[in-house]
Protein backbone atom coordinates (compact mmCIF):
# COMPACT_ATOMS: atom_id res chain seq x y z
CA UNK A 1 0.00 0.00 0.00
CA UNK A 2 1.52 3.29 -1.11
CA UNK A 3 1.58 6.24 1.19
CA UNK A 4 0.09 9.42 -0.25
CA UNK A 5 2.83 12.04 -0.42
CA UNK A 6 1.35 15.53 -0.37
CA UNK A 7 2.85 18.03 -2.79
CA UNK A 8 2.83 21.03 -0.49
CA UNK A 9 5.70 23.41 0.07
CA UNK A 10 5.54 22.88 3.83
CA UNK A 11 5.42 19.07 3.74
CA UNK A 12 8.14 17.71 5.99
CA UNK A 13 10.63 15.08 4.94
CA UNK A 14 9.10 12.78 7.57
CA UNK A 15 6.09 12.08 5.32
CA UNK A 16 8.25 10.73 2.50
CA UNK A 17 8.87 7.04 3.06
CA UNK A 18 11.43 5.49 0.71
CA UNK A 19 10.17 3.93 -2.50
CA UNK A 20 12.82 1.22 -2.30
CA UNK A 21 14.68 -0.18 0.70
CA UNK A 22 18.28 1.01 1.12
CA UNK A 23 19.69 -2.37 0.13
CA UNK A 24 17.86 -2.31 -3.22
CA UNK A 25 19.51 1.01 -4.03
CA UNK A 26 22.88 -0.48 -3.08
CA UNK A 27 22.32 -3.48 -5.34
CA UNK A 28 21.28 -1.12 -8.15
CA UNK A 29 24.42 0.99 -7.81
CA UNK A 30 26.49 -2.20 -7.65
CA UNK A 31 24.96 -3.49 -10.87
CA UNK A 32 25.57 -0.16 -12.61
CA UNK A 33 29.20 -0.30 -11.46
CA UNK A 34 29.64 -3.88 -12.71
CA UNK A 35 28.25 -2.95 -16.14
CA UNK A 36 30.36 0.24 -16.29
CA UNK A 37 33.58 -1.61 -15.40
CA UNK A 38 32.81 -4.48 -17.78
CA UNK A 39 31.98 -2.21 -20.73
CA UNK A 40 34.06 0.93 -20.26
CA UNK A 41 35.71 1.90 -16.96
CA UNK A 42 34.92 2.51 -13.28
CA UNK A 43 32.42 5.24 -12.46
CA UNK A 44 33.72 8.78 -11.99
CA UNK A 45 31.95 12.09 -12.41
CA UNK A 46 33.96 15.14 -11.37
CA UNK A 47 36.40 15.07 -14.29
CA UNK A 48 33.49 15.75 -16.64
CA UNK A 49 33.14 19.25 -15.25
CA UNK A 50 36.74 19.85 -16.28
CA UNK A 51 35.98 18.34 -19.69
CA UNK A 52 33.03 20.73 -20.08
CA UNK A 53 35.19 23.70 -19.03
CA UNK A 54 37.93 22.63 -21.43
CA UNK A 55 35.58 22.16 -24.38
CA UNK A 56 33.89 25.53 -23.76
CA UNK A 57 37.23 27.31 -23.37
CA UNK A 58 38.61 25.53 -26.44
CA UNK A 59 35.67 26.81 -28.50
CA UNK A 60 36.17 30.38 -27.26
CA UNK A 61 39.96 30.61 -26.84
CA UNK A 62 41.55 27.52 -28.40
CA UNK A 63 45.14 28.69 -27.84
CA UNK A 64 44.58 29.22 -24.12
CA UNK A 65 42.88 25.85 -23.68
CA UNK A 66 45.55 24.01 -25.65
CA UNK A 67 48.35 25.50 -23.52
CA UNK A 68 46.87 24.05 -20.34
CA UNK A 69 48.32 20.57 -19.82
CA UNK A 70 45.57 19.75 -17.32
CA UNK A 71 42.75 20.70 -19.71
CA UNK A 72 44.42 19.09 -22.72
CA UNK A 73 44.90 15.83 -20.81
CA UNK A 74 41.40 15.79 -19.31
CA UNK A 75 39.39 17.12 -22.27
CA UNK A 76 39.61 13.89 -24.31
CA UNK A 77 39.96 15.50 -27.73
CA UNK A 78 37.87 18.60 -26.94
CA UNK A 79 34.58 16.75 -27.34
CA UNK A 80 31.59 16.10 -25.13
CA UNK A 81 30.59 12.99 -27.11
CA UNK A 82 32.01 10.53 -24.59
CA UNK A 83 30.57 7.77 -22.44
CA UNK A 84 31.52 9.64 -19.27
CA UNK A 85 29.80 12.88 -20.26
CA UNK A 86 26.58 11.09 -21.21
CA UNK A 87 26.77 9.16 -17.93
CA UNK A 88 26.91 12.49 -16.06
CA UNK A 89 23.97 13.85 -18.08
CA UNK A 90 22.04 10.71 -17.20
CA UNK A 91 22.34 11.34 -13.46
CA UNK A 92 19.93 14.30 -13.24
CA UNK A 93 17.76 12.88 -16.04
CA UNK A 94 17.50 9.55 -14.22
CA UNK A 95 16.71 11.32 -10.96
CA UNK A 96 14.00 13.34 -12.69
CA UNK A 97 12.53 10.21 -14.30
CA UNK A 98 12.53 8.37 -10.96
CA UNK A 99 10.90 11.22 -9.07
CA UNK A 100 8.28 11.68 -11.80
CA UNK A 101 7.58 7.93 -11.93
CA UNK A 102 6.97 7.83 -8.18
CA UNK A 103 4.92 11.05 -8.12
CA UNK A 104 7.38 12.67 -5.72
CA UNK A 105 8.47 15.62 -7.82
CA UNK A 106 8.56 18.85 -5.86
CA UNK A 107 9.59 22.29 -6.98
CA UNK A 108 10.61 23.49 -3.55
CA UNK A 109 13.72 25.65 -3.96
CA UNK A 110 14.13 26.31 -0.25
CA UNK A 111 13.86 23.16 1.90
CA UNK A 112 12.07 23.39 5.22
CA UNK A 113 15.23 22.87 7.26
CA UNK A 114 17.02 25.68 5.43
CA UNK A 115 14.04 28.03 5.61
CA UNK A 116 13.63 27.60 9.35
CA UNK A 117 17.32 28.15 10.00
CA UNK A 118 18.37 30.74 7.39
CA UNK A 119 15.19 32.23 5.95
CA UNK A 120 13.14 31.74 2.82
CA UNK A 121 15.25 33.72 0.32
CA UNK A 122 15.69 31.37 -2.69
CA UNK A 123 18.59 33.41 -4.05
CA UNK A 124 20.56 32.93 -0.85
CA UNK A 125 19.81 29.20 -0.86
CA UNK A 126 20.90 28.82 -4.49
CA UNK A 127 24.10 30.84 -3.97
CA UNK A 128 25.11 28.78 -0.94
CA UNK A 129 24.20 25.54 -2.72
CA UNK A 130 26.44 26.59 -5.60
CA UNK A 131 29.27 27.57 -3.23
CA UNK A 132 29.01 24.24 -1.40
CA UNK A 133 28.95 22.27 -4.63
CA UNK A 134 31.87 24.26 -6.01
CA UNK A 135 33.96 23.65 -2.88
CA UNK A 136 33.18 19.94 -2.96
CA UNK A 137 34.06 19.71 -6.65
CA UNK A 138 37.19 21.84 -6.25
CA UNK A 139 38.37 19.68 -3.37
CA UNK A 140 37.68 16.52 -5.35
CA UNK A 141 39.60 17.71 -8.39
CA UNK A 142 42.40 19.19 -6.26
CA UNK A 143 42.75 15.83 -4.55
CA UNK A 144 42.77 14.03 -7.90
CA UNK A 145 39.51 12.15 -7.45
CA UNK A 146 35.81 12.55 -6.96
CA UNK A 147 33.11 11.45 -4.57
CA UNK A 148 31.55 8.87 -6.87
CA UNK A 149 34.94 7.64 -8.01
CA UNK A 150 36.13 7.10 -4.46
CA UNK A 151 32.93 6.08 -2.72
CA UNK A 152 31.57 3.74 -5.39
CA UNK A 153 34.43 2.64 -7.63
CA UNK A 154 37.29 2.97 -5.15
CA UNK A 155 35.65 1.22 -2.22
CA UNK A 156 34.48 -1.60 -4.49
CA UNK A 157 38.15 -2.08 -5.40
CA UNK A 158 39.11 -1.93 -1.68
CA UNK A 159 41.33 1.12 -2.21
CA UNK A 160 42.59 2.41 1.15
CA UNK A 161 42.55 6.00 -0.15
CA UNK A 162 38.84 5.63 -0.93
CA UNK A 163 38.06 4.43 2.59
CA UNK A 164 40.03 7.36 4.03
CA UNK A 165 38.30 9.82 1.67
CA UNK A 166 34.85 8.45 2.47
CA UNK A 167 35.45 8.64 6.22
CA UNK A 168 36.74 12.22 5.87
CA UNK A 169 33.72 13.17 3.74
CA UNK A 170 31.25 11.77 6.26
CA UNK A 171 33.06 13.39 9.20
CA UNK A 172 33.22 16.77 7.47
CA UNK A 173 29.54 16.47 6.51
CA UNK A 174 28.56 15.74 10.10
CA UNK A 175 30.69 18.62 11.41
CA UNK A 176 29.24 20.99 8.80
CA UNK A 177 25.68 19.96 9.68
CA UNK A 178 26.40 20.42 13.38
CA UNK A 179 27.76 23.92 12.71
CA UNK A 180 24.93 24.96 10.38
CA UNK A 181 22.19 23.43 12.51
CA UNK A 182 23.66 24.03 15.97
CA UNK A 183 20.41 23.31 17.75
CA UNK A 184 20.35 19.77 16.35
CA UNK A 185 17.43 20.54 14.09
CA UNK A 186 15.02 21.08 16.96
CA UNK A 187 13.33 23.87 15.03
CA UNK A 188 13.02 21.78 11.87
Amino acid sequence: MKKNIPNRPDASHADASPVLPWWAGGIGIGLVLIVAVALVQPIGVSAQYVVLDGVLLHNILPDVASRSPYLAKTAQGWTLATYEFFFVLGIPLGALAATMATARFRTRVVPIEWRRRFGSNPGRRLVWSFVGGFLLLFGARFGGGCTSGHMISGISQLAISSFVFSAALFISGIVTARVLYRDGGARC
